[in-house]
């Protein structure tokens, strides 16, 4: 039975839900590259409405940004199910490529391992390919 303040709809929504933890990358921006140049934010609405609310959406507009977005919905579960059904999806003979936003920080920590892990391997003499 839903709590005082709670309506049926809402305990429906969260009884639906996976009790499985999400991935640690999994959120609710995510980074679309690989778009047409002439996609507009109306084509964004409607591509990406489609799994949920959304929140806001940012299409890049400078030579180096253009063909880019940030999509962030309201919900996280929504957010995962557009990245998984959109990756690859052909807008105008060009297919999406849709990942979860990173910080800046996960990616500094990411090429931070990368070079520790190069340092080992020439530490050590190793080439890090399997055989």
């Amino acid at each position: 039975p839903p709590q005082v303040g709670q309506s049926h709809a809402m305990t429906a929504n969260l009884a639906s839900r996976p009790l499985a933890r999400l991935p640690p990358e999994v959120n609710r921006t995510l980074y679309v590259r690989n778009l047409p140049f002439n996609v507009s934010s109306e084509d964004m609405h409607e591509i990406f409405g489609k799994y949920g609310a959304l929140r806001q959406i940012r299409l890049g507009t400078t030579k180096a940004t253009k063909g880019t977005a940030y999509v962030v919905y309201e919900d996280i579960y929504d957010a995962k199910q557009a990245c998984e059904h959109l990756s690859g999806f052909n807008v105008a003979n060009r297919y999406l490529i849709v990942l979860y936003h990173q910080s800046g920080k996960a990616t500094q920590s990411v090429e931070r391992r990368a070079a520790e892990t190069a340092r080992l391997q020439r530490e050590h003499g190793v080439s890090g390919t399997q055989t």
